[in-house]
């Protein structure tokens, strides 16, 4: 894929038009829940990885929320009405837990965002169906370390996923890893709502002439 400003503009170009972008305004402290410590450490690893890789940094805390980045793990969206204080954390839990289960989906992410418009927490919910059953760990948690790392538009990933199979391994497609780096570049703002900016992560994101 050519990283021209026109193709980046779509990586942050949500379905109704609105160009949104915006990146992590403090440390990263994620918390998995449903799996067990192997899985743990695998998707713990792969977060510190993109977290790397952005430049940005990671926490054991955060002053407000404890954790920041949380990410679950169930069978069943029902599971979701049951998790103590979650509906305190995700307004209007059991209206998006009926709307997860007609639209029969296996994953689900919602951001927060602070005043300056950088995002201040991640929620990532994830249903082991078939299809996600099936997927490797690794291959699972480097998905979705990529797509909380920024606030991506909403339909990036359904045509052409972020990771790409090399060698039999899972690999991050080096124009997605390009545009995180150049999304953490300290000159760059932390939220945008309007298309030039993606002119300036092209310009970052080109090689030097």
């Amino acid at each position: 894929m050519d990283m021209e400003s026109q193709n980046i503009e779509k990586l942050f170009t949500r379905a109704d038009g609105a160009y949104v972008f915006a990146r992590w305004g403090r440390p990263i402290v994620p918390v998995v829940f449903g799996v067990d410590d192997a899985s743990l450490a695998v998707f713990k690893g792969a977060i510190e990885a993109v977290v790397t890789l952005a430049s940005h940094q990671m926490a054991e805390t955060d002053p407000e929320l404890g954790a920041n980045l949380m990410i679950f793990f169930c069978q069943d969206w029902q599971e979701m009405t049951e998790v103590p204080h979650l509906d305190q954390l995700v307004p209007d839990l059991a209206p998006l837990v009926e709307r997860l289960e007609q639209a029969d989906a296996n994953q689900y992410r919602i951001f927060r965002f602070d005043e300056a418009g950088a995002i201040r927490a991640a929620f990532v919910f994830l249903r082991m169906d078939d299809h996600l059953a099936a997927v490797p760990a690794d291959t699972l948690a480097l998905s979705q370390a990529v797509q909380t790392i920024l606030l991506w538009s909403d339909r990036v990933f359904d045509d052409t996923p972020p990771l790409a199979m090399i060698a039999d391994k899972a690999m991050l497609r080096p124009e997605i890893a390009d545009v995180i780096r150049a999304a953490y570049d300290p000159v760059m703002p932390a939220m945008a709502q309007d298309a030039s900016h993606a002119l300036r992560l092209a310009a970052r994101v080109r090689p030097p002439s």
